[in-house]
């Protein structure tokens, strides 16, 4: 199999995520809050559809995040960024490193839609074009390919985490570039008042982001510490689950381990 052909299907691979979110499948997967790419290496091997590198609320700085990118293209490991803001510089920066798509926090506005939309793809006033980096294969492919690389295979995934995005979720979701919506229920609570995440107020935030993807090409998403509530979730419109983090699989099962020791005196 030739260098070309084998790029070709990896590029595949890794655009399947998108499809599979327009087609609102279950999917899977965790953030990394740890900078370092042996997580990616070894969250890879667990089956999870994707992973989402956390550079928000995580200490990533750039060369720490290249280099997990690095680790998870090398393994068709769809891995998504959740930036430290909608700037036009953080959007790039992580495209150009390779990454699947970008979780953007508090979009509160259609304004802010549309623009990050625009600024993570190419075109008139958009994602500015290198075909030296990463994503681009490194000089080694050409423009039309890499265009149409970019239609279908960047995510971008607005977060709505204020009431101010709650009421104009329903827009949102129909900007055009849209392809996921992110209801954080922490945020949304904190905003409303509210300390308890099944609080009502919270509860109807979500449910109408979840109606508002419907009849749109794109999906509803969220985070949550376990799989325990997620029936409930699904019955609300989510379909792709953001489900703890290593930091907390690594707590369970270390605590786990412990409980079954000291059941052995």
């Amino acid at each position: 199999m030739s260098i070309e052909t084998k790029e070709k299907n990896t590029l595949s691979q890794r655009a399947g995520l998108r499809q599979r979110m327009m087609a609102q499948e279950l999917l899977c997967g965790t953030f990394i809050k740890t900078p370092a790419h042996e997580i990616v290496e070894v969250l890879s091997m667990a089956g999870l559809d994707f992973l989402c590198l956390d550079a928000e609320h995580a200490p990533f700085d750039r060369a720490r995040l290249d280099a997990c990118l690095a680790v998870a293209r090398a393994l068709d490991m769809p891995t998504l960024v959740r930036v430290a803001s909608g700037a036009r510089e953080e959007l790039l920066k992580v495209l150009d490193a390779g990454a699947t798509g970008i979780v953007v926090p508090h979009v509160d506005s259609v304004q802010k839609a549309r623009e990050i939309a625009q600024w993570a793809r190419f075109g008139h006033g958009g994602r500015g074009y290198a075909g030296s980096t990463r994503w681009a294969g490194f000089t080694s492919r050409k423009m039309p390919d890499l265009l149409q690389q970019s239609q279908s295979e960047t995510i971008v995934i607005a977060q709505i985490e204020e009431p101010e995005g709650v009421e104009v979720c329903e827009q949102i979701a129909s900007v055009n570039g849209i392809d996921g919506l992110f209801v954080g229920p922490a945020d949304l609570a904190v905003c409303l008042g509210v300390t308890d995440l099944n609080d009502p107020k919270v509860l109807d935030a979500m449910e109408r982001v979840g109606r508002a993807v419907q009849g749109n090409e794109c999906s509803c998403m969220t985070f949550t510490p376990d799989t325990g509530n997620v029936n409930a979730l699904r019955s609300i419109g989510v379909n792709m689950f953001f489900i703890s983090s290593e930091h907390g699989f690594m707590l369970s099962g270390a605590k786990n381990a412990m409980v079954h020791m000291r059941e052995q005196k």
